[in-house]
């Protein structure tokens, strides 16, 4: 399947213009959020819906301002914070082994990629993640929901799991290679919990749905 330069750029300007006057607001969105809170926001959100997370976490980062403070928690300490988010058992582990690495690092990433994807439990979003937010360089939040998001408009992924997914890793780099890369993150993941939802989406108020596969019946 190609998809052209031209239907790149369409879709970019209809989810940044639809993003402008819809998009949600959070706190590891504001200007004023550390490196340290963008990521932790980003282990807490996988497989998590944002509202959730967004009562959830301001209590966290009170109690864990910083990796160090992180770093000095045990494994099963974090278990029973986290409990009343869901996944306390696999998250617990994944902040705890990241967070023991950043303590010893003094809470500094590496300066590039492949030296984070070394990183014990970082997993391919968070490193997007990271490029994102600490490098400042355009990297896909591709989960489940922008990949719902990008198949209905552009067509199906070839492959079941995303991460190895060779059409949706593509399709997901150019499309969030904008000079507003994380505006243009945030407006997919957006678009995707409230209008285009996994049931019944808004097909009738999509400002995307002319050209949209899905709505056409192209692709079902």
């Amino acid at each position: 399947m190609t998809i052209s330069n031209q239907q790149i750029k369409d879709f970019q300007k209809y989810i940044l213009l639809w993003y402008k006057s819809n998009g949600r607001h959070f706190p590891w969105r504001n200007k004023s959020a550390t490196n340290y809170q963008k990521i932790i926001s980003e282990v807490l959100l996988q497989r998590t819906k944002a509202e959730t997370v967004a009562k959830f976490y301001p209590n966290f980062i009170r109690k864990y301002s910083s990796w160090h403070q992180l770093g000095n928690a045990s494994e099963q300490e974090l278990k029973d914070t986290l409990r009343p988010l869901g996944l306390y058992n696999q998250r617990g582990t994944r902040l705890y082994k990241l967070a023991q690495e950043l303590k010893k690092r003094k809470g500094r990433f590496p300066k590039n990629r492949t030296e984070v994807e070394e990183i014990s439990m970082m997993g391919q979003y968070i490193t997007n993640a990271y490029e994102v937010f600490i490098l400042k360089r355009p990297s896909p939040l591709l989960d489940v929901n922008m990949a719902r998001v990008l198949e209905r408009y552009f067509g199906p992924r070839q492959k079941s799991d995303i991460r190895y997914d060779p059409y949706l890793q593509d399709l997901s780099r150019k499309v969030v290679n904008h000079i507003n890369f994380k505006e243009v993150n945030w407006a997919i993941l957006d678009f995707g919990a409230l209008i285009c939802k996994a049931k019944s989406p808004k097909c009738n108020i999509c400002n995307l749905s002319k050209e949209c596969l899905y709505f056409n019946k192209i692709y079902i």
